[in-house]
């Protein structure tokens, strides 16, 4: 099946989270499908190196430095659209893997302001917009983490089930406009960040999540599962997509080459 080309309406396209990773990838695949991407990110250098690219290479992009956090700068960022088309919430992340007995209380409150309520001001100041479009997506990135618990990741597990949630409510409540909801939720990924980021700098530590696995998911592989689902007809929506590894039977569940 062919991907379904973007209405004039509903051709831009905002990914959160979009300074690396699944983020960076995703802006690339749906700047290739035809959208007018708006990167956003904390990180202003990052995300306007990729406008450039992108821009080189005969798409539209637009760098926007945004804290998903600061519902004041969310608000404004919003008031720049009459109509957007997508909205991929990435952005979010994981820290530390400590028991629930002795984890750090400040890592469980910047992994819920980032992963879910990040989500939430995202979504809330858009969905005007993405609703006048009258073709809009609203993409949902959690991970196979807000479905199912493993031990050391209570923190990180609570905050993606939470924001499952908050998909899957939001679909219930606005079932019958013209908006999709989307879920994507990864597996083990294995980005240049995100256990390096997890385990505060740590190499051997991240280095540790991806032993004996021969080929983990990539961002790419991600981004193209998530342009996918974004471009199937208007009249189609992948309410949730659990995407794996092969070597990745659960959480916890892993198979693992002997060295």
């Amino acid at each position: 099946m062919t991907a379904a080309a973007p209405s004039a309406a509903s051709r831009i396209a905002v990914v959160t989270g979009a300074s690396s990773g699944i983020g960076a990838a995703t802006a690339r695949g749906l700047a290739a499908a035809g959208y007018r991407v708006v990167l956003t990110a904390r990180r202003k250098d990052r995300i306007e190196a990729l406008a450039k690219e992108l821009t080189a290479a005969g798409h539209s992009a637009t760098a926007y430095a945004l804290d998903v956090t600061d519902r004041a700068a969310v608000n404004e960022f919003a008031t720049a659209f009459r109509t957007i088309g997508v909205l991929v919430n990435n952005a979010g992340g994981a820290l530390g893997a400590d028991p629930v007995a002795t984890g750090d209380p400040e890592d469980w409150r910047r992994m819920y302001e980032t992963n879910v309520l990040g989500t939430l001001h995202v979504t809330q100041a858009l969905l005007p917009a993405l609703t006048a479009s009258g073709d809009g997506t609203v993409v949902v990135v959690s991970s196979t983490a807000g479905h199912g618990t493993y031990e050391g990741g209570a923190g990180y597990v609570a905050a993606k089930h939470a924001e499952h949630v908050l998909a899957e409510t939001l679909r219930l409540e606005i079932v019958g406009t013209p908006v999709r909801v989307i879920e994507i939720a990864p597996g083990m990924v294995k980005t240049d960040e995100f256990a390096l980021t997890r385990f505060g700098g740590d190499t051997a530590k991240a280095a540790k999540v991806y032993e004996g696995v021969a080929e983990p998911l990539s961002a790419d592989d991600v981004a193209e599962t998530i342009t996918w689902a974004v471009t199937r007809p208007s009249h189609v929506n992948i309410d949730l997509m659990v995407v794996r590894p092969r070597a990745q039977a659960s959480n916890t569940k892993v198979h693992r080459d002997a060295r």
